[in-house]
């Protein structure tokens, strides 16, 4: 089984209890990934530096980075540099042999950069240019493969690589949940995405109504009827890494002893590709169905 844990950038996020529990999966013969975020402290260290950091909202009510040019900068130097290498420092000390790569390392991580983006200020749409953003359309699935085949654990952030109108390419930011529902999808792998909450609570201030699990479009509804605020993304995350090919995703707390063991068994909230009309690799029922009487027609 490979897993796909995804380590959030939060204050509130101590990873150290995860990066240990991937210590002891590594041990006992899992292959993971790690996928970090780093937003908080990309705005701390902005803040350090004097500039505010800027965040906008879509038309349908989704709140995300604005990447100027500056940010970007800022972004190169505190993700790859300073993050990623504290997340391999920190595993090489819990004995596993862990690998820092960014999206733009071996063209791991790709797709078009976003340069202009429709915002909505002061109750008016709006397009702002001038954004370093982008959606991932390809992993390099066969890099990773060859490091966890060696025995690697593959640390994976930002930045990735953006293609330019031109033909040529630019560093670019990308949202860490979405990323890491990338590389599940490519690995066919099971998606941790561990937060500061045990999972997706119908009431989010009750952590008494945490949803157990979501296997069929009924209780998905569910889920994306009760997610809002940062829980927005990750479902949507949950959702591209079905799609794409992931066994299983678990939103779970980070911070709960042996935090990817307890998700993988279900302390969380567990979302399968029958949630989404899925078989196993992201086929639909039709898909099936349609493969079946292909079956049938050639053996008569």
């Amino acid at each position: 089984m490979t897993i796909v844990v995804k380590i959030g950038g939060a204050r509130a996020v101590d990873p150290a209890e995860a990066l240990a529990d991937v210590a002891h999966l590594v041990a006992n013969g899992e292959q993971v990934v790690v996928v970090h975020g780093g937003s908080t402290a990309v705005d701390e260290t902005l803040e350090e530096l004097g500039e505010e950091p800027t965040y906008v909202e879509t038309p349908s009510g989704v709140v995300g980075r604005f990447t100027d040019e500056r940010t970007m900068d800022v972004f190169k130097m505190v993700m790859p540099g300073k993050l990623n290498t504290d997340l391999v420092e920190a595993l090489q000390n819990e004995g596993v042999d862990a690998v820092g790569l960014s999206g733009v390392d071996g063209q791991l991580l790709s797709g078009k950069r976003k340069s202009a983006v429709r915002v909505q200020e002061d109750g008016k749409k709006k397009i702002k240019r001038g954004d370093h953003s982008g959606t991932i359309e390809d992993v390099n699935a066969g890099l990773l493969e060859t490091l966890l085949a060696g025995g690697y654990v593959p640390v994976v952030g930002g930045p990735v690589l953006g293609a330019e109108k031109d033909g040529g390419c630019t560093a670019v930011n990308a949202d860490a949940d979405r990323t890491a529902a990338a590389v599940a999808g490519a690995l066919e792998a099971d998606l941790v995405l561990l937060t500061d909450v045990s999972g997706i609570y119908a009431d989010p201030e009750d952590e008494s109504t945490k949803i157990d699990e979501a296997t069929d479009e009924e209780s998905f509804a569910a889920v994306e009827d009760a997610a809002e605020g940062f829980m927005t993304k990750k479902v949507m995350a949950a959702k591209e890494a079905l799609e794409t090919g992931a066994s299983s995703v678990v939103v779970a707390d980070a911070n709960a002893n042996d935090p990817v063991s307890n998700a993988i068994a279900g302390h969380g909230t567990t979302i399968t590709p029958g949630a989404l009309g899925l078989g196993l690799n992201g086929e639909t029922d039709d898909d099936d169905a349609d493969e079946k009487a292909a079956l049938e027609v050639t053996n008569q």
